[in-house]
């Protein structure tokens, strides 16, 4: 039997992009469930689709507090550091958001004071890299951005709670992916969000990863791009 090549029938970059986008748009109308989101909700599930081409599990279990996009984006726009548990959500976000926002984004998991500070307080390096980062940045605005590590949940919350942070400058994206600690990480995180009135994002569930957290980054500094000149936060 011969073999023929072939090409692939969308060979640019960005034309299989937006067809990309077309096609979830498309088989979103066939979800009752995406009838439950609002515009820029849906902003951030197609992106998250779009990445793991994952309709059900997403669409069942994202988990969005009240008014988080908007408060998350006003974090943004103040410069928020946003803190993360591991270096690829680092390296996975766009230089170009980054730079138009002078956003920071800090990961201390791979610094001695972490390996040190683990071993001492038998945590893991997550837990130690995060209680740090928290300390050092406790009065600025701060995105803490979890794919990965849910101990990261735990450290975060309790170090915000012991330090006194101001929650109204802080939010929460909580994607971690796996199976201990994870699905109970994840409910510790949401509760904390509903108690204090915290803006956050969840994965709910085991489901999750650290391309999903760059994913719902993207997707909120997009909705900032786009609706740049349109509408204004805090003023400003």
């Amino acid at each position: 039997m011969e073999f023929k090549l072939e090409e692939p029938p969308i060979n640019i970059g960005a034309d299989i992009s937006v067809r990309s986008f077309e096609m979830i748009e498309e088989e979103l109308k066939d979800y009752a469930k995406a009838n439950d989101y609002t515009k820029d909700q849906l902003e951030v599930i197609s992106r998250l689709i779009h990445t793991t081409t994952c309709f059900d599990e997403v669409l069942d279990n994202i988990y969005f507090s009240d008014n988080a996009i908007e408060k998350i984006q006003t974090l943004l726009l103040n410069k928020a550091k946003i803190i993360v548990d591991v270096n690829m959500i680092k390296v996975g976000l766009s230089d170009f958001y980054l730079e138009k926002y002078e956003t920071e984004v800090v990961c201390y998991i791979k610094e001695k004071f972490t390996y040190e500070m683990a071993e001492k307080n038998k945590t893991t390096r997550s837990y130690a890299a995060v209680v740090e980062a928290i300390k050092r940045h406790k009065d600025e605005p701060m995105i803490l951005a979890c794919g990965n590590a849910p101990t990261f949940i735990y450290a975060a919350i309790n170090t915000l709670i012991e330090q006194k942070v101001d929650l109204k400058n802080v939010a929460f994206l909580l994607f971690p992916v796996g199976f201990v600690n994870v699905v109970e990480s994840k409910d510790y995180g949401r509760r904390f969000c509903d108690h204090f009135d915290v803006a956050g994002i969840i994965m709910q569930g085991r489901f999750g990863s650290s391309t999903m957290t760059v994913a719902t980054l993207h997707a909120i500094f997009k909705l900032i791009k786009d609706y740049d000149g349109v509408y204004k936060y805090n003023g400003k």
